[in-house]
């Protein structure tokens, strides 16, 4: 059976050997016939026969006939150049990539033939890119393998076809190398075309002695000459580009650098920019040799004659200011006249190498920083980096940091495209711009580059599918990128175990010990406790992210959980270095604890203030303390933690812990009969307010809280919700129904007191205004809005009346405006005027009285050598 198989399989072999066979005889025949009728040089391309019908068919097996497609090459090429692509800058890219392809192609023939590399500028394997503005040409010479005539027909003209894919097939079926290469003149030597409407390509094969010219206009037809001029290539490939009219940008230094650094900076091979400079160059003197000789002549004379003058006047000593002259004529005199030229040089622009091609041991600190100062454009070193290869269903490589601060708008903007993760195609960007694609939206501070071969990517290499390959990758970078993390949290505790086991190393050396080591000792100790704590640096900037990871990632959920620092009841909340991991929790939990507590708030002062926390913190419970919006969420994401169950303190499903809730019942038990009056009137009292009145086995010292269903919003929730700029209602009421549940304390005088009036008399309106106060206030101090201000008002009004013996009938007194004076008369006015001049000149007399008993001393009687201050100026103190 198995030969019979293996007999069929040969047999299908040979059909397809020979249909292919017979598909190239005619491919050969129709560009043999098309440079024929094309004229000399010229190419014409397969064009659709009239009306767009099939050239020719031929019958099938079955009776009908097979027809090949026809294409309209200019719409082809049409829809390659304007739908492929959608950023026309990503031509240079392109163009580049398909340039260092040839290099690597070259050199790696030259690994089993020397020849083939040649000597001198040959062997410079380099790319350079020139702009020329007069002649709006763009020019990409590489001196990689080049192309035969043959190739450039069969590359540049049958579109998509690939140069480097061949190659790649040749040698793998030769069990060789692959080389690393993307694809020579593929699809992506379209891309020129977008801002070039015509393109030069001249080529040098080693395998020919001359270059061709390949040149075509993106039409239906192509042209190929032998290079006869001086500077056809001795080897490789130049491609230049006559732009468009709209491209003129191209042509700009400053565009061309800035893609090459963005696409190409880490292309093995080095990429030289031709770039022009003004420099100062000094202008030669019209005359001739013998004129500058004579000048010579005489200045020697000249100087010789200063020398011997100098000699014989000894003793002469020049003036500073004539010295300064002279000096300055001279300089003026021998300062060369200069003039400003433009000068063109070569500019290395990939200095950067891809360090994560390197293994990490190979790769310094220094490198590292350098690097994310590079693709971060950020100063500073990062708080933490990994370096690393995976290996599996996906090969890749991969860099990744976390910055020292997060970026401006990390939290601001966070439905926006990130481009912190950079994708590389064998050292060639593909994209900067995921929406969330490459890393989920919590990670999207980090900061890196990915490297893969096995990257599945459309001709465009622009635009990355969903593919399984990227989810591989995807789920690779997080457990990564979470291990980092992982290691920034251990930090601090394995250099204290690393410094604890080198000094019981150092203890077992004999060794003196002294009061000065001792003193060192311990200086050594406090610095290591005052050394701040990396992973705190880490989860003050980005500690949200790994909360909205806690809500977000399913799959990592526990290891993010890992990550959560909190403050709590058992933290010092002064102290910013002092906090608790959820493992912390666990190992400070009492015996027979069963849940994890927690509490939410506007900030901590306010949560440890909170009477939820009175019973619990007596019962030395420690509690987290939860204040940042994205709290609540997160712990509705994060039901449990390593077997032990979250419990918020507002919640109505509140327990304790076995021994401690089995006392609490016990006490309740014995009141329940005896407030059932009271709870029965209040829940009747109160109506819809309150959805049911019980005893609490929480409070302390408070008389009475509200607290919430244990699937609905707390408090904190509440106004949070409510603060939504585009908050609906709608969509959330029934997590915050109105009704709340009112637990009372049983042992407060309060509501002993309310309990005797309930029992007094049922129906009394004293207590029902005491319940509604008692709930207001409870709603308050429970972190709740309240629901009806004016109400509240007005009960807490009438209690400050009767605590303030107002009487309840007493009515708001009307305040009289004070009355007008009356309009004196004439007379009067006459008396007032005299009587308010006579005291006006008694003031007078009164001051001049004053200034005649001042004695001024004269001048002859005060000392000599003194002033005199004049009499209407205050004298001044000595300085």
């Amino acid at each position: 059976m198995a030969r019979h198989r293996a007999s069929w399989a040969l047999v299908a072999l040979a059909a397809v050997l020979l249909s292919t066979l017979s598909l190239l005889a005619a491919a050969d025949t129709t560009v043999d016939a098309a440079a024929a009728g094309a004229g000399a040089g010229e190419v014409k391309l397969d064009a659709p026969s009239a009306g767009g019908a099939a050239a020719g068919g031929e019958p099938a097996a079955a009776g009908g006939e097979t027809f090949s497609f026809q294409a309209e090459v200019s719409r082809v090429m049409e829809i390659i150049i304007h739908s492929l692509y959608s950023n026309r800058d990503i031509f240079l890219r392109e163009l580049i990539s398909n340039a260092s392809d040839a290099l690597d192609k070259i050199r790696f023939l030259s690994l089993s033939d020397g020849s083939q590399l040649g000597s001198g500028d040959a062997a410079a394997l380099e790319i350079r890119v020139r702009a020329d503005k007069a002649a709006r040409t763009l020019t990409l010479r590489d001196r990689g393998v080049g192309m035969t005539r043959e190739e450039l027909i069969a590359n540049l003209g049958t579109i998509a076809k690939s140069g480097t894919r061949a190659f790649i097939d040749q040698l793998s079926s030769a069990k060789g190398d692959s080389s690393n290469l993307i694809g020579q003149f593929g699809v992506g030597f379209y891309s020129a075309y977008l801002v070039a409407d015509r393109v030069t390509v001249r080529s040098k094969h080693n395998d020919e002695p001359v270059s061709y010219v390949w040149e075509s206009g993106a039409d239906q037809t192509f042209t190929i000459r032998e290079d006869t001029t001086a500077t056809a290539p001795e080897r490789g490939t130049e491609l230049t580009l006559h732009l468009k009219e709209d491209a003129g940008e191209y042509l700009e230094t400053a565009k061309l650098k800035g893609l090459i650094q963005k696409y190409s900076q880490f292309i093995n091979f080095p990429i030289f920019l031709e770039v022009a400079e003004e420099v100062e160059v000094p202008i030669e003197s019209p005359a001739g040799d013998e004129e500058a000789k004579k000048e010579g002549d005489e200045a020697a004379v000249d100087e010789a004659a200063e020398k011997a003058k100098e000699e014989t006047d000894d003793m002469k000593v020049e003036d500073g200011e004539d010295a300064k002259e002279d000096d300055a004529k001279d300089a003026k005199k021998e300062a060369p006249k200069t003039k400003k030229e433009t000068v063109y040089k070569w500019e290395l622009v990939n200095e950067h190498k891809p360090i994560w091609t390197r293994d990490s041991a190979e790769v310094t600190d220094a490198e590292y920083d350098s690097f994310f100062n590079t693709i971060a454009k950020l100063p500073g070193k990062p708080l933490a980096k990994t370096h690393f290869k995976a290996e599996g269903d996906v090969d890749f490589r991969s860099i990744l940091y976390i910055p020292d601060k997060p970026p401006v708008n990390l939290y601001n903007n966070a439905e926006a495209e990130k481009d912190a993760i950079k994708m590389y195609v064998r050292r060639v960007l593909v994209t900067d711009k995921f929406e969330f694609g490459l890393l989920p939206r919590y990670l999207g501070f980090l900061i890196g580059i990915v490297d893969s071969d096995d990257l599945p990517i459309n001709v465009s290499r622009e635009m990355l599918q969903q593919s399984k390959t990227l989810s591989v990758i995807k789920r690779k970078l997080v457990r990564k990128a979470l291990d980092m993390i992982r290691g920034l949290s251990e930090k601090k505790a394995k250099d204290a175990e690393k410094s604890s086991e080198e000094e019981e190393v150092d203890m077992d050396k004999p060794k003196e010990s002294t009061d000065a080591d001792a003193a060192d000792k311990k200086s050594n100790d406090d610095e290591g406790d005052k050394k701040p704590d990396p992973y705190l640096s880490f989860w003050k900037a980005y500690g949200k992210s790994i909360k909205l990871g806690v809500i977000e990632d399913e799959a990592n959920k526990e290891r993010l959980a890992k990550l959560l620092r909190f403050q709590t009841s058992k933290t010092n909340a002064s102290d910013e270095t002092d906090w608790a991991s959820l493992d912390d929790y666990l190992e400070r939990m009492k015996e027979d604890q069963e849940y994890i507590y927690y509490s939410s708030g506007e900030s901590v002062e306010s949560i440890q203030r909170s009477p939820f926390l009175e019973r619990l913190l007596e019962k030395d419970y420690e509690v987290l303390y939860l204040y940042e919006p994205i709290d609540e969420h997160m712990v509705m994401s994060l039901p449990n933690y390593q077997g032990s169950k979250l419990m918020s303190a507002e919640k109505d499903n509140f327990k304790f812990g076995d021994k401690d809730q089995k006392d609490a019942k016990e006490r309740l038990d014995g009141v329940k009969s005896q407030f059932r009056p009271l709870t029965k009137f209040l829940k009747t009292s109160l109506g819809d307010k309150v959805s049911k009145v019980r005893l609490s086995t929480r409070l302390s010292s408070t008389p009475c809280v509200l607290s919430t269903e244990q699937w609905g919003y707390s408090a904190r929730m509440e106004i949070i919700m409510k603060a939504q700029a585009f908050s609906d209602p709608d969509s959330y009421k029934y997590m915050m129904p109105k009704a709340k549940v009112m637990e009372i304390h049983p042992g407060h005088p309060l509501i002993r007191k309310l309990l005797d009036l309930v029992v007094e008399d049922d129906q009394s309106t004293e207590a029902a205004e005491l319940g509604h106060l008692v709930y207001d206030t409870a709603l308050v101090s429970s972190g709740f809005l309240m629901q009806d201000n004016s109400d509240f008002a007005e009960r807490m009004y009438k209690m400050l009346r009767k605590v303030s013996g107002v009487a309840e009938g007493a009515t708001v007194e009307e305040i009289e405006l004070p009355s007008a004076e009356p309009e004196k008369s004439g007379e009067a006015k006459e008396n007032d005027d005299a009587k308010a001049g006579e005291a006006e000149a008694d003031a007078d007399t009164s001051d001049a009285d004053t200034e005649a008993d001042v004695e001024v001393p004269a001048a002859e009687d005060a000392p000599a050598g003194e002033d005199v201050p004049a009499a209407d100026e205050p004298e001044r103190d000595e300085l």
